[in-house]
């Protein structure tokens, strides 16, 4: 089985209502997730990681990922919001504004990481939490536990936005590709 690990969001995207009004419709989404739903639809064993609220945007994306069988068993279910992900769309470029302070993802910490059965054969992480803490260390620390025993890949998909120190951020993609 593939495990993915990392962010699970809802896109915001812009739609016009029926009163011809802007408005937003929500997608799931995020970077890991997506990875986590293909593996799956390719035929993989797939299972995800992260933190899901009980709101009601963390039911879309439990939902989304029973819809493609993605397995949910090492997921940290949480009473923190979902993170929001608004996209701007301006000559057919998408520009992203992120909701994420004290969401059910970004708050995870390795007290939270479960122990992974032998049935994990790979691990795939990466994403914008990789950018912001606790749960950069979080991830980072989790790879590094299991890097020895697992076949391991990180896809850093980085938005400058999210990340605050760059030296700090740089140093971080260096080392988790190191262990990969």
């Amino acid at each position: 089985m593939i495990l993915s690990v990392g962010e699970a969001l809802i896109d915001m995207l812009p739609r016009t209502s029926p009163a011809g009004e802007p408005c937003f419709a929500p997608y799931a989404g995020g970077a890991v997730m997506n990875t986590a739903i293909a593996l799956s639809r390719l035929g993989s064993q797939s299972a995800f990681l992260t933190g899901l609220s009980s709101d009601l945007m963390g039911d879309v994306l439990r939902d989304t990922l029973a819809a493609s069988n993605v397995n949910l068993d090492h997921a940290v279910q949480s009473y923190r919001p979902t993170t929001l992900a608004f996209v701007k769309l301006t000559n057919g470029h998408a520009s992203y504004f992120f909701y994420d302070e004290n969401t059910a993802g970004r708050m995870m910490t390795i007290a939270d990481m479960p122990t992974l059965p032998d049935t994990i054969t790979a691990y795939f992480t990466g994403g914008i939490w990789l950018a912001v803490e606790p749960c950069g260390t979080t991830l980072e620390a989790l790879l590094t536990r299991e890097a020895a025993t697992r076949v391991t890949m990180i896809d850093p998909n980085v938005r400058p936005t999210f990340v605050r120190d760059r030296a700090a951020y740089t140093a971080r993609i260096d080392r988790m590709i190191g262990l990969s």
